[in-house]
């Protein structure tokens, strides 16, 4: 039986704990009698038979037909899944989605459905290259539908093929593909690594528009975001589940698929990095001392594509289809089955590890702007209840934060790092002020339409992910980063963990409590 997570109480017997700092990681030992660590639960036991558990899904889906009594010759058919901002690190190959795709296509082919597309739903990330497509559907999905079209990714800035569905009471104005709202009917597969995805987020996401998107990522919006894993107090998952009112009304027919992931992280050499430090047998700490001697020698370039190349051998637990409503439900209870953590009330110091990868740069860099929104956005909201550091306590990071950047990925984060930060870290302001500028700008637009460059505004939807979290907090502290890059976020710079708890002190006093966020694996923290 897999073991649940666990809150450890750090004594003087502790050893030391394993940090995260980008491409490297460390050891650090946190004060006795007032730390603690919350470290999540083990992998789950997968299906044992993905593909027939598949099928079984699409033959008797919930609040739904079965697939099959919604296909007929004739029809549009449009099939569209999650881009490659999931799973992270990437799964082995076959992919869950590649599966998925196929099961579907053999039904379709079966009822005699000619017109299917294959849509990335990319919402307002970057295009996919060639070679992540093939490493999510399949080299035969690939070369039976690409060539001849009828596999592409979506386009926010296409107006040609955007519409409009419909507008929320609210004046929430639902703008998605043209393709997906002419469909008569869409299949949407979703990877739900994270409770923060799937339902509705699927479609009025991944196939939206700017002016759709701009609706729920907004600073008010995020800022009354009291957690991105509780959608009932999260403003962005209300202005979504208003949207999905509209798709349901007056949009195509959707048939969702939605499936879950243990938390089997990391292969050998690597998989110490899943284990409790205490844990570590000789092994586990040669390894570990290897790796990290061996990271300190590496160029950071190829530190980062050591990393990126990992592939986690993730195991998918559950698989349901049918009703976007019924089926989200379904799958929220699988994801917390796996990742909930049970935390007696909240800490004066939040520390947490800020790892190489996060959804917004795969195979790219972790620049300074997807720190802030790792750590105070994801990292930070990973709670049900309240969050684990109080309303005023001390967020400390560890990472590098390097002035480093994708100039193919990430060509407007450069400039919103200069011009912007330069001028305002506040969400409200940078928002009235330069927001529109950057979603307009023609070059960024043409970098997003035709290359792989993240669209425009997408450093500000990443920095306002992070403006709960950055409300919420009295101090963020980053250790081991760049001074001048750090302070132009907004943040306190701190050599060592030691120099950081003394930083902290004007904050929250001389002896806080510290809890201490053990990631990855994913964990959501119930805190009481």
């Amino acid at each position: 039986m897999p073991r649940p997570g666990f809150v450890l109480d750090v004594d003087r017997s502790t050893p030391p704990t394993l940090f995260w700092r980008g491409e490297r990681f460390s050891l650090e030992r946190l004060p006795a009698d007032r730390s603690r660590i919350i470290y999540p639960p083990e992998p789950l036991a997968p299906l044992e038979n993905l593909d027939g558990a598949i099928r079984h899904a699409l033959l008797n889906p919930h609040d739904s037909d079965p697939l099959p009594a919604l296909l007929f010759p004739g029809m549009r058919l449009t099939i569209a899944f999650d881009d490659v901002s999931l799973s992270l690190p990437k799964m082995r190959r076959p992919d869950s989605r590649q599966r998925m795709i196929e099961a579907v296509l053999d039904l379709a082919a079966e009822a005699g459905v000619d017109d299917v597309h294959i849509i990335a739903a990319l919402g307002l990330h970057r295009r996919m290259h060639e070679y992540e497509l093939r490493h999510v559907l399949g080299d035969r999905v690939y070369d039976a539908f690409h060539p001849r079209g009828m596999l592409y990714q979506h386009d926010a800035e296409d107006p040609d093929n955007l519409a409009v569905v419909g507008t929320t009471p609210h004046g929430e104005v639902l703008e998605i593909n043209k393709r997906a709202a002419e469909s008569d009917l869409v299949v949407y597969l979703n990877v739900n690594q994270s409770a923060m995805d799937g339902g509705w987020k699927s479609i009025t996401t991944g196939l939206a528009s700017y002016r759709c998107l701009s609706h729920h990522h907004n600073p008010e919006t995020l800022q009354n975001t009291r957690s991105l894993v509780d959608r009932h107090k999260s403003d962005l998952h209300k202005s979504v589940w208003r949207m999905g009112e509209v798709l349901k009304a007056d949009g195509p027919k959707i048939f969702q698929i939605e499936t879950t992931l243990n938390t089997d992280t990391f292969p050998t050499p690597f998989d110490f990095l899943s284990k409790r430090e205490w844990e570590w047998n000789a092994k586990d700490r040669a390894t570990y001392l290897a790796t990290a001697k061996a990271l300190d020698r590496t160029p950071t370039r190829m530190a980062r594509k050591i990393f990126h190349g990992i592939e986690a051998p993730y195991r998918t637990t559950s698989v349901q289809a049918g009703d976007t409503d019924a089926v989200h439900e379904i799958t929220l209870q699988h994801v917390f089955d796996q990742q909930v953590v049970e935390v007696e009330g909240q800490t004066d110091i939040l520390t947490m590890g800020i790892p190489f990868i996060s959804p917004y740069n795969p195979e790219s860099i972790m620049n300074p702007i997807l720190v802030m929104c790792m750590g105070l956005g994801y990292l930070f909201n990973m709670y049900r209840n309240k969050p684990l550091v109080r309303e005023g306590g001390v967020v400390i990071m560890t990472h590098p934060t390097y002035r480093d950047f994708h100039p193919v990925h990430h060509p407007s984060y450069i400039d919103f790092f200069d011009e912007v930060l330069a001028d305002t870290n506040d969400p409200a302001v940078m928002s009235s002020k330069w927001e529109q500028r950057y979603a307009e700008d023609e070059w960024y637009r043409h970098l997003y339409r035709t290359g792989n460059a993240y669209h425009g505004v997408h450093p500000f939807y990443a920095w306002y992910w992070g403006a709960h979290g950055q409300q919420h907090a009295g101090k963020v502290i980053i250790v081991g980063g760049d001074p001048a890059t750090v302070r132009r976020l907004g943040f306190t710079p701190a050599s060592t963990m030691d120099d950081a708890f003394e930083l902290a002190t004007d904050t929250v006093g001389r002896s806080p409590s510290i809890t201490h966020l053990h990631v990855p694996a994913m964990l959501v923290a119930d805190v009481k």
